[in-house]
């Protein structure tokens, strides 16, 4: 009923006639110019079986086509054919693809000012044993051959639609995976829950770019394998803000993916931002449902103060100078001059939120190995409630709010 109901939709949108190359030649020119869109349809249709009918018989190029986290797909459309396909009965409503980038800004002491080090369940001691959890990536892909990672190669996708795997060209999810879980093998660097099962997600290109619709595939696959991922990163965000709850998202489909998958038991971990703004204006860290995280510069794994810059001027123990703020940021972490993983089996030390988040990331990854039926919302609280508010402020944090400092000592 589904396919026929389907296929009645997608030549109404042509004056129910049977569609013909002449007329899809047609429909493309009269719009003008394609866009991308992210299309998502009512309870009840399945994308599957009409997302190639409607579009082919606009004109469009379908792109994604979303069936977990998500109901729809993504296309290029012209504004003709945006319309036409806005009346259809089977669309719930259509939203514009918006660009999406990395959130590291330049070029790492975390585990250390975390206290993964005494973390019983990191058990960081040079020895190969790893924490039985698995954590998507989802960013530039990761650097599936890297020797200090555990990277589940049958569990990457790439989405990335200029991409030819989930590989990573860019170097910015290679070093978020490193933060995450570096193998505890007495080589190169160690990350936060050692060993964790890497699933690269691939949804920025290798200049580190990309679009909602791309992003929202990673997250409908993390969603189609729930049952296996308990954690997922986003190191990556871009403008918008938060209308609604998962009871109301408001059009915003990236925000009802994430909803979907949160409410399968996957606890997503994001950046807040490298803008120094209020983190409300970004999405995802505006994002009620998620672990919004921001940046601490430290320059010696210790509390304090005092030490000096490394890798890029700052002030050590004091909220990074780059990075987001406000209420909808739920935890700080480590976030400047952080060493992590890179490509082509190397190494390398950056700045950014995106180097923040990870470290709550492999903090989640911790809880959950011990914890693995507590809910996203209760893992988020355990981090809050054993952080610390050992760290020096005010600063340059402008919400007269200080959020716990990430500690895992007791995980």
């Amino acid at each position: 009923m589904r396919t026929k109901m389907g296929v009645a939709i997608a030549a109404c949108a042509v004056a129910g006639a049977t569609v013909a190359p002449a007329q899809i030649a047609a429909a493309d020119t009269l719009g003008g110019v394609l866009d991308s869109y992210i299309v998502v349809l009512k309870d009840g249709i399945d994308a599957s079986s009409v997302a190639q009918q409607q579009v082919g018989a606009l004109g469009g190029t379908l792109g994604h086509v979303y069936s977990s986290a998500l109901n729809g797909y993504s296309a290029e459309l012209t504004d003709l054919a945006r319309q036409r396909l806005a009346a259809n009965p089977a669309v719930d409503y259509i939203q514009a693809d918006t660009p999406v980038e990395t959130t590291a800004q330049s070029v790492p002491t975390g585990i250390d000012r975390s206290d993964a080090e005494q973390s019983p369940t990191a058990a960081i001691d040079g020895v190969d044993e790893r924490v039985d959890v698995d954590v998507a990536v989802i960013d530039t892909g990761v650097d599936l051959d890297h020797p200090d990672l555990n990277v589940y190669r049958e569990g990457a996708r790439n989405c990335a639609l200029l991409s030819l795997s989930a590989n990573d060209g860019h170097g910015h999810g290679t070093h978020v995976a490193g933060t995450i879980g570096a193998l505890d093998d007495a080589n190169g660097v160690v990350g936060m829950a050692p060993g964790a099962r890497v699933w690269p997600v691939k949804v920025l290109n290798d200049l580190g770019f990309g679009s909602t619709s791309d992003v929202i595939c990673g997250i409908d696959y993390v969603a189609a394998n729930a049952d296996q991922i308990e954690v997922a990163n986003m190191s990556l965000g871009g403008s918008g803000s938060d209308d609604g709850d998962c009871g109301a998202t408001d059009g915003d489909a990236q925000h009802e993916a994430i909803c979907s998958a949160v409410a399968a038991g996957v606890t997503f971990v994001v950046a807040a931002g490298n803008d120094h703004a209020d983190a409300k204006d970004f999405v995802p860290a505006a994002y009620d449902e998620v672990i919004t995280v921001s940046a601490l510069a430290d320059f010696n794994g210790q509390p304090g103060g005092g030490a000096a810059p490394t890798c890029r001027d700052d002030v050590d123990d004091t909220f990074a100078d780059f990075s987001n703020y406000g209420e909808d940021v739920d935890l700080i972490a480590p976030g400047v001059c952080i060493e992590s993983t890179w490509l082509s089996g190397g190494y390398n030390t950056i700045s950014g939120t995106s180097m923040a988040s990870p470290h709550a990331a492999g903090g989640a990854a911790l809880y959950k190995a011990n914890n693995p039926s507590a809910t996203p919302e209760q893992v988020k609280q355990a981090l809050q409630d054993a952080g610390t508010t050992d760290w020096t402020w005010p600063s340059e944090d402008e919400d007269g709010i200080q959020e716990k400092l990430l500690n895992v000592a007791n995980f």
